[in-house]
């Protein structure tokens, strides 16, 4: 199963990094980041008539590598401008050719949240996105247990990070809302098959209650995607790989933003 895969391939490598930075060295390093709480992300999430997080993503398990020439430092400037509410910087390394450099760099030269997005399996993975500038984490519930959820949150909230919660089902959004999950987002792709559909979202948001933040993933290929999922009542989008294939990323990230319900 590729979940699994992911998974071990994501313990490998943080196994490696760790001799390379110990946690104890890593806690160090945050201790020495000036403490912010304000949590802009979700202020703008729930201020905005529909967020874009915006996607910085070389290549993926199922599609292969979607750019050749991968000018993520440029990319990040386009979602910037375009006033995107927040960029995804994709890390892991060996299926989707992330790396922690991409976050880092984007990080000093923006002011734009940052979520690191990535398969979050330790506390190690955590600091390490705060240590390289990420202000949200991704918490995908497939892959935790209800104690890792929790654990992972209250250290998230403690550094003042902000954490999507994914899912992909009724069962993982119950497990969502008991871990005290302040922000959901509704994959659409089965991590298990990778098959896609915005009907996830639309069948699954009103397990939701309206007091936690919505985001949809995955699969948004065109406007009357957006105006589907604004319409299902979620606060924010994220995208990937229809930007990533995007000439004018700027043009349409701000044309994206003025999409309304279509009829």
């Amino acid at each position: 199963m590729i979940l699994d895969e992911l998974v071990q391939s994501t313990r490998r490598n943080m196994q490696a990094r760790q001799k390379v930075l110990n946690i104890d060295a890593l806690m160090r390093q945050v201790a020495t980041i000036p403490l912010n709480k304000n949590f802009l992300f979700e202020k703008k999430l729930a201020a905005d008539s529909l967020s874009i997080i915006a996607e910085v993503k070389k290549a993926s398990p199922s599609k292969g590598v979607l750019v050749n020439h991968f000018s993520y430092m440029q990319i990040a400037e386009e979602y910037a401008a375009a006033g995107a509410t927040a960029i995804s910087v994709l890390t892991e390394k060996d299926h989707f050719q992330g790396n922690l450099k991409f976050l880092q760099e984007i990080a000093a030269s923006t002011s734009t949240p940052l979520l690191r997005k990535d398969f979050t399996i330790d506390p190690y993975m955590i600091y390490e996105a705060k240590a390289n500038g990420a202000s949200i984490i991704l918490l995908i519930v497939a892959i935790l247990t209800n104690q890792q959820l929790k654990s992972f949150l209250r250290l998230a909230n403690t550094l003042g990070m902000s954490a999507i919660v994914e899912v992909h089902n009724k069962n993982e959004i119950d497990r969502a809302l008991a871990a005290h999950a302040r922000i959901i987002g509704i994959n659409n792709r089965n991590l298990k098959t990778f098959d896609v559909s915005l009907q996830t979202t639309i069948q699954l948001q009103k397990y939701v209650p309206s007091n936690v933040l919505l985001i949809s993933e995955s699969g948004i290929k065109k406007k009357q995607d957006i105006s589907k999922l604004k319409q299902a009542g979620v606060n924010g989008v994220l995208i990937g790989e229809y930007l990533m294939h995007s000439t004018n990323k700027k043009a349409l990230i701000t044309s994206l933003r003025k999409v309304d319900h279509l009829d």
